[in-house]
């Protein structure tokens, strides 16, 4: 019997610059078993908004969280959160670079820390990452041992090979990930290449990357005499 499928994981949007909120929820809802429910610009409305939710009896599942918000600080918040009992996991989004920062931050129950820039790629796997980590703790009881612990802790931290090679760039990634993800049937390098506004050999280089990271699949595309044209398709959920 195919077991149900989970509801998707209710994702709460604080980030004080509203173009960037917007964009942070797009990324959210193109991610597969998440949807944004709320954006809000400041620690109050979040708090608020969290409150809301838990009264509803539909607590919000994660926090996608900026840390310099103009009424105090993100992780202030996330001490507040734990004191009023919000258990929802935080996922930083911020420009901090600060060891120190990162530091407190581990110390209050953050999750993931993503650093501004960043592209949707990157946010996607991070996600992505989280969605297997919940995977891993849903069931109910004891671990197994030593090993199935660390395997859900290991599942949270991400890959070197998610850093950008040298000579690629977070804003040209992502247009050309958004052009792959919007392409449906797949894309050829050339034509990738023309809506994101960027050579064809520059978009291969691009669409390789994506491809290695785990994000796209490729295949030879047959069709006219000659030499097979390689088609990029974004990968979906159930992907190879």
């Amino acid at each position: 019997m195919t077991p149900a499928p989970r509801p998707p994981i209710d994702v709460l949007v604080v980030e004080d610059d509203p173009v960037a909120a917007m964009a942070h929820a797009l990324y959210v809802d193109r991610a597969e078993g998440f949807r944004a429910v709320a954006t809000v610009h400041g620690c109050a409305d979040a708090l608020r908004a969290l409150d809301r939710a838990r009264a509803a009896g539909a607590p919000v599942g994660l926090v996608l969280l900026d840390l310099h918000l103009p009424d105090g600080h993100g992780l202030q918040l996330c001490r507040t959160l734990r004191a009023a009992g919000h258990s929802t996991d935080v996922i930083a989004v911020t420009s901090a670079r600060e060891l120190a920062t990162v530091r407190r931050a581990v110390s209050v129950g953050v999750v993931q820390y993503l650093l501004k820039p960043f592209s949707g790629a990157a946010l996607h796997e991070r996600l992505e990452r989280y969605a297997r980590y919940r995977d891993s703790l849903a069931r109910s009881g004891e671990a197994t041992g030593q090993d199935e612990v660390d395997q859900a802790f290991a599942v949270l931290r991400t890959p070197d090979r998610t850093a950008l090679p040298k000579g690629l760039s977070a804003p040209t990634l992502e247009a050309v990930a958004t052009v792959l993800r919007e392409g449906g049937a797949g894309l050829s390098a050339a034509a990738a290449g023309a809506a994101a506004g960027v050579s064809r050999i520059t978009a291969r280089r691009y669409l390789e990357h994506l491809v290695d990271t785990g994000l796209a699949d490729r295949e030879p595309q047959y069709g006219q005499v000659g030499r097979p044209e390689l088609c990029y398709r974004w990968r979906t959920a159930g992907g190879r």
